[in-house]
């Protein structure tokens, strides 16, 4: 079944999108992509940051094909990915297209947009005014948002854990029209979250797990109401900063369409016809705290360990974020913005034009980092599920990350 735009639309993706599923693709950009698949070569700069034979030469030539068949099947301009593994050595490549009309290669070292991974960073700043008793998980949404429905007994948990039970903003059908129809267009947060209240809630709270960005934006506006600041200074201010992350921003306000150079052109059929769009500038206001944010593999590999293992947090408020609960999806439990599959921890996202993976496994200190310029999915399925679950089939057989889950 051929999904609408509209139930698509911007949820900012979990692992796969096989209950919210792409509009149909344009045969001649599908072709276009693939001819970058074909012929594009590998990035010169990535054996900078790892030897050509990081993993062996078996792995490593296991791994090109791997991420070579994947590109193709799935029609992905430009891939960069990132795998370290302690005491086994690391693989960092990227090949295909930055750019389809200049053929400009793919680079590891450029800046990307990343989704949902953003829901991150936010957890953090909320869970760091946890540690500091400013807040509790258990305090209602009403003490901080009025309005919400249903809001004196939905608590922040339920809001991080994603079950609030409240009505996604970006599943509404008014929602993707006007976004849609002028992706330049800045949002409020209150705007965004007036999409999702003019429903009935979907559950009672804690019920039932379901991928929400409207309960990110709330907690983005508890993060500002208790600290008096403006999400994106919070953010960095209380965790870019001490977590040296000097290649990760959060545009908001008159910066919103900051998006720095170097970095990939991205491509989307999420529009109106369902056609191809370059969406490398469309305005990221939309997702706020639930995905607008942007950084680097550079980053990105040392954010996977930090909020991973709390580096940030008291152990305790760490033991609470990564107490996983089942999502009623095979191979993905979830916690306060965070989840774990196949022993992996950490998120994804899915924004218009761009896809993101990192991840951290405990058991081998590993850590995997996926950036690509495409979120058109393939049967279904996100493109960079499919990287990350070939990508640790062959490199980590014991831990695969999962990617049946049907969110999006």
């Amino acid at each position: 079944m051929r999904r609408t735009p509209t139930r698509r639309l911007l949820a900012a993706a979990l692992l796969v999108a096989s209950v919210l599923a792409a509009p149909v693709m344009a045969t001649s950009a599908t072709a276009t992509a693939a001819t970058a698949v074909h012929t594009a070569g590998i990035d010169p700069h990535a054996h900078a940051h790892c030897s050509s034979d990081g993993l062996g030469h078996g792995v490593t030539a296991r791994l090109d094909k791997a991420i070579a068949d994947v590109r193709k099947k799935a029609a992905i301009p430009g891939v960069a990915v990132g795998l370290w593994m302690p005491g086994k050595g690391c693989y960092v490549r990227a090949t295909g297209v930055a750019d389809k009309v200049t053929r400009q290669p793919m680079s590891t070292d450029f800046y990307s947009r990343i989704g949902s991974e953003t829901k991150t960073f936010t957890v953090t700043a909320l869970l760091q005014l946890v540690d500091e008793r400013r807040i509790g998980l258990d305090d209602p949404i009403s003490r901080y948002v009025h309005g919400v429905p249903n809001g004196r007994h939905i608590t922040l948990r339920h809001l991080a854990e994603m079950r609030s039970g409240l009505f996604p903003y970006s599943a509404d059908a008014d929602f993707a029209h006007d976004l849609l129809s002028d992706p330049t267009r800045s949002f409020t947060p209150q705007e965004l979250l007036a999409y999702g209240f003019k429903h009935r809630n979907t559950a009672a709270p804690g019920k039932v797990f379901v991928y929400n960005n409207s309960n990110l934006v709330l907690l983005g506006l508890v993060i500002e109401k208790v600290t008096g600041h403006h999400i994106a200074d919070v953010i960095n201010r209380r965790v870019l900063r001490p977590a040296h992350l000097d290649q990760t921003l959060f545009p908001d306000g008159p910066n919103v369409r900051e998006f720095p150079e170097p970095h990939a052109h991205g491509y989307t059929n999420q529009t109106l016809t369902g056609a191809v769009a370059d969406s490398t500038d469309w305005n990221p206001s939309w997702a706020w705290s639930a995905g607008a944010m942007i950084s680097t593999m550079h980053d990105l590999r040392s954010w996977a360990k930090t909020v991973a293992t709390g580096e940030l947090l008291s152990p305790e408020t760490q033991k609470q974020r990564l107490k996983v609960l089942p999502t009623g999806f095979p191979g993905l439990d979830y916690g306060l913005g965070i989840f774990e599959t196949g022993g992996w921890i950490g998120h994804n996202g899915s924004i218009p034009g761009y896809e993101s993976v990192t991840v951290y496994l405990p058991a081998l200190k590993a850590t995997l980092v996926v950036l690509i310029n495409t979120d058109i999915t393939t049967g279904g399925q996100e493109p960079s599920t499919l990287l990350a679950r070939a990508i640790t089939q062959i490199a980590t057989p014991g831990h695969v990350y999962d990617g049946s889950t049907p969110t999006r």
